[in-house]
């Protein structure tokens, strides 16, 4: 059974920064790409960030670009997301997402979801 989690959200400053991490389990997790995703309250799921599965290629929203920066670890299966330059736009609940073999920016597309973190950005 897949299971996906994700921790490190929390309230901070507008200029903060968070570190998000990943675990994942009950898969071959080099196999997966990984990517976060984040919800906004009235607002639609929108696609943050994706690693492949060595983590030789990352590709970023252009609203966190600079700021973000998504990284894995695939003895530990987990993976990142250092968030630095937070401002109050990026407050969201923050979801990970696994997806076999190939890249996408396409939530539809992922296979296995953690539960979310929340993430609020004060200003």
């Amino acid at each position: 059974q897949v299971h996906v989690e994700e921790s490190g959200g929390g309230l901070v400053q507008a200029g903060g920064s968070l570190r998000l991490s990943c675990a994942a389990s009950g898969l071959t997790f080099s196999n997966y790409v990984m990517g976060w995703f984040r919800q906004a309250p009235g607002k639609e799921r929108e696609f943050v960030t994706y690693i492949s599965r060595s983590g030789a290629l990352t590709t970023y929203v252009d609203s966190v670009k600079g700021r973000f920066t998504i990284s894995r670890d695939n003895a530990r299966n987990t993976v990142y997301l250092q968030m630095n330059s937070l401002k109050t736009e990026d407050t969201a609940v923050y979801y990970c997402a696994a997806k076999s073999w190939s890249y996408s920016t396409r939530a539809d597309d992922y296979s296995y979801w953690g539960q979310g973190t929340q993430v609020t950005v004060s200003s």
